[in-house]
């Protein structure tokens, strides 16, 4: 893809150490998120999607590697404040994501002082109800409530509402549908497609759910043990599988025609060889077909 990225990890790694152990929670991760279009980051929980996503929103710093915001490194690109205008997330809980004791008013306001102090209380407030609609939420009825007044989906609308007021440029959206009902997700992924597009949005889509990822993201980056182990176009990864630990995922959607539980103790065994080997560091990169990548297993 030609057009330049917002936003972009080049060679990022990150470990933890505990005791005498390390953790190697990102290693030499790299991606690029574009205007308009959609990544999905896809892993089972410990895999590093987390970790990915706060070393974008800079609550950690790399070990190795740099984060690039319209080209340059973050360190470089001078105001921080303009940069976390800029990049916005959705968090995983929409219960604890907001402040029990303030209205959704409050919410909506708080981040346009923030970032856009020279607006009057009547613009605020009249950006607050601009926002709301926007997500599809009707402002006389909302802005006065307070959070345990909302339902779970109506929550998670206010924090994409509050993630949208200041404009960005880029939406980090960490599992933002797995504490919904099921009644309610697809509302919230259509409500970010149409974001996306609307308003340019670069999306950097967290799930370990891998078939709302094929339908919200034009691109796929598959994620175990801290580093990426496929990548490309959707429809082409999840059309045609080259990693082992990719086609393990996929073999997890739930299947109709297969009770839960039928795996036998090879099965079982085969799926430990392979999380085991994934595993291990792989640093050669194989181009499977065109935009289509791998990190072969060690044999």
């Amino acid at each position: 893809m030609s057009e330049t990225p917002i936003l972009a990890l080049e060679g990022v790694s990150k470990t933890f150490h505990r005791g005498g152990s390390a953790v190697h929670a990102a290693r030499a991760v790299s991606f690029a998120l574009h205007p308009g279009r959609t990544l999905a980051l896809v892993g089972e929980s410990g895999s590093g999607k987390t970790t990915a996503a706060r070393l974008i929103m800079r609550e950690y710093r790399p070990d190795s590697g740099q984060l690039l915001f319209r080209g340059a490194a973050v360190e470089a690109a001078g105001d921080l404040r303009a940069y976390r205008s800029a990049v916005q997330m959705v968090f995983q809980d929409p219960f604890s994501s907001l402040n029990p004791v303030h209205t959704i008013r409050q919410h909506l306001e708080r981040p346009l002082r923030l970032h856009q102090p020279n607006l009057g209380a009547a613009e605020r407030k009249a950006a607050a109800a601009e926002v709301l609609a926007r997500v599809q939420l009707d402002p006389a009825l909302i802005l006065p409530k307070y959070p345990h007044e909302l339902s779970g989906g109506q929550r998670q609308r206010i924090s994409i509402a509050r993630a949208l007021a200041v404009n960005p440029e880029v939406i980090v959206a960490d599992e933002p549908t797995s504490m919904l009902d099921v009644s309610v997700r697809l509302g919230i992924l259509n409500l970010l497609n149409d974001m996306k597009r609307q308003m340019r949005l670069a999306v950097l889509y967290i799930t370990h759910d891998i078939a709302t990822a094929r339908y919200v993201a034009e691109e796929i980056m598959v994620m175990y043990a801290g580093q990426i182990v496929e990548w490309g176009e959707t429809d082409r990864v999840l059309g045609n599988p080259q990693h082992p630990y990719t086609r393990l995922l996929l073999s997890a959607v739930p299947d109709p025609d297969r009770r839960f539980g039928d795996a036998r103790p090879a099965e079982l065994e085969q799926i430990e060889t392979i999380r085991r080997q994934s595993a291990l560091e792989q640093t050669e990169i194989r181009e499977v077909a065109p935009g289509h990548f791998i990190r072969p297993m060690p044999v």
